[in-house]
């Protein structure tokens, strides 16, 4: 998917984004709610891994800023694993680079995502998980009209038992939902 909002590019890998999204990855203050940071070749496994649009519909793909052709950071959608307790299903996420943090900018990313999952795709839901403790994200998820209910709070089977990234929560948006709250504008 290559897509413009008023202020950002949602568009496909290129190899300029291998250096800022290594910044990006490596950040301790970004990666805080992830088990460790990045190294150069993992954020470049990463970025292989997860361009995968073309194939499948999906995808985590770079973010420019329009103004001034940053890159912002990574958002998309992908199917859930299947060892997640909410598969099968589709999520959302996003990670920003420190200095685009406070602008919108995950929330208008996402929402390009979410008009071509429920306008492109005909996705009946989409999902949206982080570490409980997460609470910018979970902002941007509650901003974007998702809804959380506690039961589908969960322990991430990929983090060892014990770490204080563990405990999870979930959130959900229908498809109805979506269109109802695009139509109120």
């Amino acid at each position: 998917m290559r897509a413009e909002t008023k202020r950002l590019i949602l568009r496909p890998w290129e190899d300029r984004d291998l250096d800022p999204f290594f910044a990006l990855n490596s950040d301790p203050d970004v990666m805080r709610f992830f088990p460790a940071p990045f190294t150069r070749d993992e954020t470049a496994a990463y970025m292989a891994r997860v361009a995968s649009f073309a194939e499948t519909g999906f995808g985590f793909q770079a973010v420019e800023e329009k103004a001034s052709g940053d890159l912002v950071g990574v958002v998309g959608m992908a199917p859930v694993k299947p060892e997640m307790p909410s598969a099968p299903a589709v999520e959302i996420g996003w990670r920003l680079a420190k200095h685009h943090w406070g602008k919108g900018y995950a929330s208008e990313a996402a929402n390009g995502w979410l008009v071509y999952g429920f306008e492109t795709m005909a996705l009946p839901e989409i999902l949206a998980f982080t570490f409980v403790g997460n609470q910018p994200s979970r902002r941007v998820m509650e901003r974007l009209g998702m809804t959380r209910d506690p039961a589908d709070d969960f322990e991430h089977p990929g983090i060892a038992a014990g770490h204080k990234l563990r405990a999870h929560v979930l959130y959900r948006l229908k498809s109805d939902a979506f269109r109802q709250r695009a139509a109120r504008g």
